[in-house]
């Protein structure tokens, strides 16, 4: 089956207050040096596979360069990378190819860039299109910048672009939600990704709100249940819109689904480079195996070791519940008994029939799926399934 590849560039202009990515702000000194870690990384691809007991197809139908802020990179240390995954992966002209990019940092010479190295997809970290919200986090652009953005990345021949938004942003209101979403319609991109604001200990604003503090504007966070109500309003105007929800954050018109994001959750191979990466790949023994990068900047560099995990036939069979369940298409239960036994998936038979009566799934013939309540409550689902005994 083919790969989809994922590079990570943890470099960013400013650290959002939100983010509990594994980025931040560093000198452009180190740039280079972790280019050339990326691509080593790369080019050692098959000896890593063998070594964590993988199999390594050479074809490659999606890359995916997230972070961070991938464009923060020169353009000669983009180009860089894609020439040294083209020289060790068999990359096919239909292959979607996308690039992470923070709104005003699409120069013309990275524009020109991109599509040099066939980048046919962006998404933009949006997060709002109000001023005041987006300067609020950190976020550097402003309405207008996104708007540009857009136009010039049409002009440019990129016309598959998603945008990303959040629920929840300090001094957000109703109001100023669905003036966002009108914008974000407006500018008719054909995929949008919807997420509700994180409260946890590994961001800034997480902690002060939890701290119950007024530092980072945690003070005008709106509560959980207007936060909740807005990714509501976003579900309803978007599919109204033709852009509709395939997955819990994700809505894309017809044909433009993220193809790099659905192998996660339909657990297809993929491989990542660079700090946080992670790998997985089907193993000798017919089942899988995962790996990680240190998400240290510094460990990295120094050539840190891989964390390898064997995925057994338990943790296989749990994952393909949690990641399918996460899509609006659901989950065919025999195409689960064909690969893991009939056995095994009746396991799981009693935690169905709960979920469905509380609300939280729906059946339709051989499929299950979440219910939109069940969508709001994805995580409190998605930990049933990893609680159940399994039977063989």
């Amino acid at each position: 089956m083919p790969l989809g590849l994922y590079v990570s560039v943890p470099f960013c202009r400013t650290k959002c207050s939100y983010c509990n990515f594994a980025s931040d702000v560093f000198s452009r000194a180190v740039f280079d040096k972790y280019v050339t870690a990326i691509c080593t990384e790369i080019e050692q691809a098959a000896e890593t596979a063998d070594q964590m007991g993988g199999f390594l197809e050479p074809t490659v139908e999606s890359i995916y360069f997230g972070g961070g802020t991938p464009t923060l990179l020169d353009v000669t240390q983009l180009e860089r990378i894609f020439v040294t995954i083209r020289r060790n992966f068999l990359v096919p002209a239909a292959a979607e190819i996308t690039v992470e990019c923070a709104p005003g940092t699409l120069t013309p010479s990275v524009l020109v860039g991109l599509r040099r190295c066939g980048v046919n997809r962006v998404s933009l970290g949006v997060q709002s299109f109000d001023d005041r919200e987006s300067a609020s986090v950190g976020r550097l652009h402003e309405r207008s910048t996104v708007i540009d953005d857009v136009g010039r990345l049409r002009s440019a021949g990129i016309s598959n672009i998603n945008v990303d938004l959040i629920a929840g942003l300090p001094h957000q209101t109703r109001e100023s939600w669905e003036a966002s979403l009108d914008e974000l319609i407006t500018l008719e991109a054909p995929h949008a990704s919807i997420y509700m604001l994180e409260v946890d200990e590994d961001s800034r604003l997480g902690r002060e709100l939890i701290a119950g503090g007024q530092k980072y504007h945690a003070h005008f966070v709106p509560d959980e249940d207007l936060t909740a109500d807005m990714y509501e309003i976003a579900c309803e105007r978007l599919n109204a819109a033709s852009i509709r929800q395939y997955e819990i954050s994700n809505f894309a018109s017809a044909g433009f689904e993220s193809r790099h994001n659905l192998k996660y959750w339909t657990r297809q191979p993929y491989l990542g480079f660079g700090v946080d990466a992670h790998s997985m790949l089907g193993s000798r023994d017919g089942r899988a195996v995962r790996f990680s990068n240190s998400d240290s900047l510094e460990k990295y560099l120094a050539g840190s070791t891989k964390d390898r995990t064997p995925v057994s036939s338990e943790s296989a069979l749990q994952e393909a519940f949690f990641l399918g369940l996460r899509l609006n298409r659901g989950i065919n239960l025999q195409n689960l008994v064909n690969e893991f036994g009939e056995n095994a998936v009746s396991s799981y038979t009693e935690i169905i029939s709960e979920l469905t009566t509380a609300g939280l799934i729906e059946k339709d013939g051989g499929t299950i799926r979440l219910t939109s309540r069940g969508r709001m409550l994805s995580n409190e689902v998605f930990e049933r399934f990893i609680s159940v005994d399994f039977a063989v």
